[in-house]
């Protein structure tokens, strides 16, 4: 890689088309808007995700396909990757066994290592300076989540990706958030919400905390792109819940994206770069 860049190249690494408009979207977007190289890459064609009952399988495979790319170019995406990995599906874990099982021959059930392997070429193709993964829980648990952040890891060590964060949410937050809306459920429709205590990543260990207020019509022409997302299943989904937030509402929500870069100790105020590191490597160098 080039010592004085003026540029860099992100390269965000997802389990499913939606999960780069969920979590990383503002973030991605205001990167290409500065004029920096944003590339996605995504593990599953999310086959086995919830839908209407007229997209299912391959259906749902090509629809979201096509979804992830209109939601790649609202980004300002210059490349999408697909890995071509079986979706793991997701059954939230039993209160009896706490693990939820995924599928055979799934995304989840590979070795890290093969999975890694497959990222490495691409990091390395791409001359990434930046790989966002997911946090060690893999957010709230998806084994898929889970295995992104595993493999992400290991194929950032071994293709020697400068800077790795994990995107992830304030669990204090979020905490605070879920008790307001289970208050809220009493009186209208809501997702099932599940108990967050240990999902995400603490407030105190967060070292990113990016601003991207700017961004949010390019985020929210993003969510939009992932039309089977917003049905399916017995509740609302938290993607059309966050679509249907009054615009008041929509900045607090969904103007802020969270990240943890691995291997940094947050030190004062989490900063609002996810360059910050390559930067001052930079002024070091000057």
């Amino acid at each position: 890689m080039s010592e004085d860049k003026p540029t860099f190249t992100v390269v965000s690494f997802h389990a499913h088309p939606d999960d780069e408009a969920l979590l990383t979207a503002g973030t991605l977007a205001r990167a290409a808007a500065d004029g920096h190289r944003v590339v996605i890459v995504v593990a599953t064609d999310g086959e086995a995700g919830l839908s209407r009952d007229d997209l299912r399988g391959s259906h749902l495979a090509d629809a979201r396909r096509a979804e992830l790319r209109a939601s790649c170019e609202a980004i300002g995406a210059t490349r999408v990757h697909f890995l071509g990995y079986r979706d793991s599906g997701y059954d939230p874990p039993a209160a009896s066994s706490g693990a939820s099982h995924p599928r055979a021959d799934s995304f989840a059930s590979v070795p890290p290592e093969r999975a890694a392997a497959r990222l490495v070429d691409i990091l390395v193709e791409e001359d990434a300076d930046v790989l966002t993964i997911y946090d060690g829980s893999g957010g709230y648990g998806h084994p898929d989540h889970v295995q992104v952040h595993r493999a992400g890891l290991l194929a950032a060590r071994l293709a020697r990706t400068p800077v790795v964060l994990e995107a992830t949410l304030d669990r204090d937050a979020l905490t605070r958030a879920v008790r307001l809306l289970r208050r809220a459920a009493r009186v209208m429709p809501l997702p099932t919400l599940p108990d967050l205590s240990a999902a995400f990543t603490p407030r105190g260990e967060l070292t990113h905390r990016v601003d991207v207020r700017a961004q949010l019509p390019a985020k929210i022409r993003a969510l939009r792109a992932h039309a089977s997302q917003a049905e399916g299943g017995d509740t609302i989904r938290t993607l059309a819940l966050l679509l249907r937030l009054p615009r008041p509402i929509r900045g607090r929500v969904l103007g802020t994206e969270w990240y943890r870069e691995v291997g940094r100790t947050p030190d004062g105020a989490p900063l609002d770069d996810i360059f910050a590191t390559l930067r001052a490597e930079q002024r070091a160098r000057a």
